[in-house]
């Protein structure tokens, strides 16, 4: 069945990209969607990173459309809390099966949107989001690097 696209034009661009990160594709013979964030995160320590850049890009981008700072707010703490436990070995591949931030972020602007809450482009809110997101990758960069080199004991201990 074929999903419709009840999306704003000025949307559209969002919602294709998010359905291909998290949702294009079907497990045979069940209703359990995946995307790119998902085939991209069973890559050891790059995929996570990766999968933060994409997400963080497209974050990036609906702030550019509107979403207000309460609204970014929450898609950072999606995609946050998306890498963080979709970093665990296993488990966080299948949390990355069924949580699907890059949705989630999409249906918060489109119900933003649909409220007639968006003031268009937002640079000054962007430019904030965009340090935060930095910050955050290079913390992941430093965490990979210490995990890859020592292993996790030396994070915990």
């Amino acid at each position: 069945m074929e999903e419709q696209n009840s999306s704003p034009v000025e949307l559209q661009g969002l919602d294709t990209f998010s359905k291909l990160l998290d949702s294009q594709f079907r497990i045979p013979g069940t209703q359990t969607t995946f995307g790119l964030d998902f085939i991209i995160g069973l890559i050891p320590y790059a995929g996570d990173l990766i999968s933060f850049m994409f997400s963080g890009g497209l974050v990036i981008t609906m702030a550019k459309h509107g979403a207000s700072g309460q609204v970014l707010a929450k898609m950072l703490w999606n995609i946050v809390l998306d890498t963080v436990v979709g970093s665990v070995p296993l488990f966080g591949d299948v949390f990355d099966l069924y949580f699907k931030s890059n949705r989630r972020n999409y249906n918060l602007l489109r119900e933003h949107y649909g409220e007639g809450e968006y003031n268009g482009s937002i640079w000054r809110v962007v430019i904030p989001i965009l340090l935060v997101l930095i910050l955050l990758f290079v913390l992941m960069i430093w965490l990979v690097f210490k995990v890859a080199a020592f292993g996790w004991d030396l994070i915990f201990s």
